[in-house]
């Protein structure tokens, strides 16, 4: 609601009809909060033009959701899966339509272990972290083969390393905090250049039709083989699919 107000106060009043900002509640730690947040969705919204998936949480310490997922790849990943899924018929029936979807660079040291999705045999909190940005781009390829034909296009990027608070539960030594701050200042994108990307996808007109692709810094970036594994990318959604129950 805060950063609702400050928003309105930037944009000032404008003319009746300029579109209107509205919050809604959404934990994508809780599936039961997905579910209703999506009905609300489509409840009162009569068209969804872009869905952007943005999310995340950053090397936290073991924990599950209310749904008894291991926290970072069932926020990351199942919570916007679940999301996506919920309100595709509505963005279909917008089309031309678009889905972004937020990874991160360090989806280069993440691997699906389909033994072990929820880490409950072994926990590496980075390990984690990067196996949730792998499964988001493996879900953004695999939805925009999905979707082809549809008018809907999906693709993902790497935001670089902004300066918010997602790495709060990274621990720096009290004497190394003020070198970590100059540095994060120095190298690290604000929030609003972070963002950058995310709002070329959503709006471009240059990226108008293009689907399934990966991208950084506002231009299309070569994948690893591992996040181009179509059989590994089905086989993902397929017990994803499972996990948050829009199958049995």
């Amino acid at each position: 609601e805060r950063a609702a107000r400050e928003i309105r106060a930037e944009v000032g009043e404008r003319a009746e009809g300029e579109g209107e900002l509205v919050v809604r509640e959404l934990d994508l730690a809780s599936l039961r909060s997905v579910r209703a947040f999506c009905h609300r969705v489509l409840q009162e919204e009569p068209r969804l033009d872009v869905l952007i998936n943005n999310a995340g949480i950053f090397q936290c310490p073991y924990m599950k959701t209310e749904d008894g997922f291991e926290m970072q790849f069932g926020v990351n990943h199942l919570g916007h899966f679940l999301l996506t899924n919920l309100l595709l018929g509505l963005l279909k029936n917008s089309a031309p339509s678009r889905i972004v979807v937020v990874s991160s660079k360090l989806y280069k040291y993440g691997e699906i272990n389909f033994e072990d999705l929820s880490s409950e045999l072994s926990y590496n909190k980075s390990f984690c972290y990067s196996r949730s940005k792998l499964a988001n781009i493996l879900f953004a390829r695999e939805l925009a083969r999905r979707l082809e034909g549809t008018g809907v296009t999906v693709n993902s990027l790497h935001p670089g390393i902004v300066r918010t608070n997602l790495g709060r539960h990274v621990n720096i030594p009290l004497l190394a905090k003020p070198l970590f701050n100059l540095v994060s200042w120095a190298f690290f994108k604000t929030p609003l250049e972070g963002a950058q990307t995310s709002i070329y996808l959503a709006s471009s007109p240059e990226v108008e039709g293009v689907s399934g692709k990966y991208f950084g810094d506002c231009k299309e970036e070569e994948l690893l083989p591992k996040a181009m594994d179509d059989l590994v990318a089905r086989k993902l959604w397929d017990i994803s699919e499972v996990m948050v129950g829009l199958l049995k």
